[in-house]
């Protein structure tokens, strides 16, 4: 006969192996259905990597930024892209005096360091593109040196912008685009030079839409990527 003793603690052991069983069932259901989210979740989103490195005094840069990179904030692809304009390439440091020379003058400096400092002031996409928009558009009318024009016509403060030029922020902000374009490998032989997750796509950058909808692994592609990989 099992003593009252006995009893009791056996009684006690199984309440608590039913317990623990109980606690592991539910974690081991939870980790199921979180090993599933796993599989799903990182890529819902997770962004293309979509850099342009152009010159601001470029012709071609200038009609892909307008014509073709604008595509991407009319059919929904801005939201899976991190877009990344990147101005100054052709242009180095001169050693002996630690200013900049760019491939189309002085002009072209002085608005590559106005789109550094747009770049840099306003963090939103959106106006960051509105902003360069609105300069590339006046360098393909051979107006580039209105500029002003636009932060009346976009209804932005004109000052930060000054401020960062006066203070040669432009400049210094620009130095380290030069040292990032002189890393890219291979190098621009040409521009504006488009990468997707960083990968050159070359000549056929006007068809960037094509590389970012193939690179994106998110469980919720736009419309606009289900019609181009069809």
């Amino acid at each position: 006969m099992v003593s009252p003793n006995v009893a009791i603690i056996i009684a006690m052991t199984l309440v608590l192996f039913f317990s623990i069983y109980e606690s592991k069932g539910a974690s081991y259901s939870s980790a199921s259905h979180i090993d599933g989210a796993d599989e799903i979740t990182p890529f819902a989103h997770q962004k293309v990597n979509l850099s342009v490195y152009y010159e601001s005094l470029c012709q071609p840069c200038a009609v892909f930024i307008i014509k073709n990179l604008e595509e991407i904030f009319n059919n929904d692809l801005i939201n899976i892209v991190n877009l990344r304009l990147v101005p100054w390439v052709n242009a180095y440091v001169n050693m002996t005096n630690n200013s900049i020379s760019c491939q189309n003058g002085p002009d072209e400096c002085k608005l590559n360091s106005l789109e550094t400092c747009s770049l840099n002031i306003w963090p939103d996409v959106n106006i960051q593109y509105a902003l360069i928009y609105c300069f590339e558009f006046l360098v393909i009318e051979g107006r580039n040196k209105k500029w002003h024009n636009c932060f009346d016509e976009l209804d932005l403060l004109e000052e930060p912008i000054l401020d960062c030029l006066d203070t040669g922020n432009g400049t210094e902000l620009g130095k380290r685009y030069i040292n990032e374009i002189s890393q890219l490998y291979p190098p621009p032989s040409f521009v504006p030079w488009v990468v997707v997750n960083n990968e050159p796509i070359g000549e056929d950058y006007e068809n960037f839409a094509y590389y970012v909808c193939k690179a994106y692994r998110g469980v919720a592609a736009p419309a606009a990527c289900n019609l181009r990989m069809k």
